[in-house]
């Protein structure tokens, strides 16, 4: 079974290569400084040492946390590596001292987050025009 540990040494590009693969753009400037101002990060590697699922905690250090950009590799899809990556950012946000965690996710994503543990409830979503 893929081993999913919290804040694995990755490079620059890992992260952003990952982003490509599933279809997002690749946002290459926002590392490494995520990972300096994030909570923590989750990730788990394939046999040749390749990124195959990531995802990150971010937040001001205090009661609350937001869990963001959780993804699989597509070759890698329909194994349970999704839910335990986020279950495994629960826990560590748990030893953490977080006492609430909340994500945004597209609606047809909602039965895969309730088995993961969230209560799916009502909110809302700015983005930039």
């Amino acid at each position: 079974m893929m081993q999913i540990c919290i804040n694995p040494a990755l490079s620059n590009e890992e992260v952003p290569n990952l982003r490509k693969a599933i279809g997002w753009d690749g946002r290459e400037s926002d590392y490494p400084a995520l990972f300096e101002r994030c909570n923590f990060w989750a990730g788990a590697k394939d046999e040749q040492g390749n990124l195959v699922a990531f995802g990150y905690v971010a937040g001001m250090g205090l009661q609350h946390g937001y869990m963001e950009d959780i993804m699989v590799h597509p070759d890698y899809r329909g194994r349970g590596i999704g839910e335990r990556l986020v279950k495994r950012l629960l826990e560590e946000a748990q030893a953490y001292g977080l006492e609430i965690v909340t994500l945004t996710f597209a609606e047809r994503h909602a039965s895969f987050y309730e088995r993961c543990g969230f209560r799916v409830g009502s909110g809302g979503v700015w983005e930039k025009k």
